[in-house]
């Protein structure tokens, strides 16, 4: 098992450590509902140290990203970022990620943790002359800080060092890279340095306010606005279609992009599935994934699901499934299978929060 660069610091903290895609990382702190609500309300800090960095460069980057990726390359100018996909030759969802330029010739990538040696093996088999792939991710440790006060306690602790416009990036004159983008649908940003620098920011962030936050709440945080996780409600199965996430397809990309023909005659011929947003209609033990969700009416199962938990905002199970499409409308009433009992659930719209 890997281990982050803040792997002493959490535990001085107090933090319970669990494996997570292949390190050694804090699952909670305090607690995950007290975390969450801290980040949904003040301020909280995440320790991302295990997702790669990768960058990509040289004269033609942008259109050899734009035949990588599904997003539109060309649309961002420099120190701007946009969510996108790669897929394989069949549409499906190798990895979800970030991708900003630094300028016109050098992209950053910040990438799944379970998913960096796959990308780093796609991608280096796509490239072309005059293109260079840099693998970052022993060299960056990372941090998250998610909150309606993050920015504020930022603007405190570093006046002369300010942060990007949503969605963007800066370095500065020492590397440190600063992302305003995160997972939990909340303002705040992503901070990225050295290994060896990335200990002082945390203990930092944390002495000016902040929460230390494990997985346990960024994935509830997560869940709550309905964004996928990869290996749970992102594979290679699954098309971006079937996984809602269209508005970050660009099929209207004149060179196309890996995936681009086989997701062109899925929409075509229709989707056979749509990942939805279920919520409990009452009281139930938490969800989780794998539960099986079953049409009331017939018992026949439809689908399991991907990702569940209990909302600490909602105060209810909530989760995502595939569903055939002819099942999949908001409104709809199902069954999810909890131990061996009927749970009835409503396909709400997203985000549930």
């Amino acid at each position: 098992m890997l281990r982050s660069p803040l792997h002493d610091k959490h535990l001085e903290l107090g933090a319970r450590i669990v494996p997570f895609a292949g390190w050694e990382m804090p699952i909670q702190y305090a607690g995950i509902v007290a975390e969450h609500h801290s980040v949904r309300n003040e301020v909280g800090v995440f320790d991302i140290s295990h997702m790669g960095e990768l960058e990509i460069a040289g004269k033609e980057a942008e259109s050899f990203l734009n035949r990588l990726l599904t997003n539109d390359v060309s649309a961002l100018s420099d120190n701007e970022g946009q969510y996108t996909l790669m897929l394989n030759d069949e549409g499906g969802v190798i990895d979800d990620l970030i991708l900003y330029r630094l300028d016109h010739d050098r992209y950053f990538l910040v990438v799944n943790a379970s998913k960096i040696e796959e990308d780093v093996a796609w991608i280096s088999s796509q490239l072309v002359p005059d293109i260079s792939l840099t693998d970052h991710s022993e060299v960056y440790g990372g941090i998250a800080v998610q909150g309606p006060e993050a920015i504020a306690l930022w603007e405190s602790l570093e006046p002369e060092l300010p942060l990007p416009e949503r969605n963007g990036i800066s370095e500065s004159a020492d590397g440190t890279i600063l992302c305003r983008t995160g997972y939990t649908g909340e303002d705040g940003f992503e901070l990225f340095d050295s290994v060896d620098r990335i200990d002082d920011w945390f203990a930092r962030i944390i002495e000016a306010g902040a929460t230390p936050c494990g997985l346990g709440a960024r994935d509830t945080l997560r869940l709550e606005k309905g964004y996928p996780l990869n290996g749970s409600d992102l594979d290679e199965t699954h098309t971006p279609h079937e996984a809602g996430l269209g508005f970050f397809v660009k099929l209207e990309k004149v060179a196309g992009f890996i995936g681009s023909e086989a997701l062109a005659a899925q929409k075509e011929k229709g989707l056979p599935s749509r990942l939805v947003a279920l919520r409990l209609s009452g009281k139930a033990p938490p969800l989780r994934q794998g539960y099986e969700v079953s049409d009331p009416s017939s018992g026949a199962i439809l689908g399991t699901l991907c990702s569940g938990s209990l909302s600490p905002t909602l105060g209810v199970g909530i989760g995502m499934a595939y569903l055939p499409v002819s099942f999949a409308a908001v409104g709809n009433h199902f069954s999810i299978l909890i131990r061996g009992r009927e749970f009835p659930a409503e396909i709400v719209k997203k985000p549930f929060v």
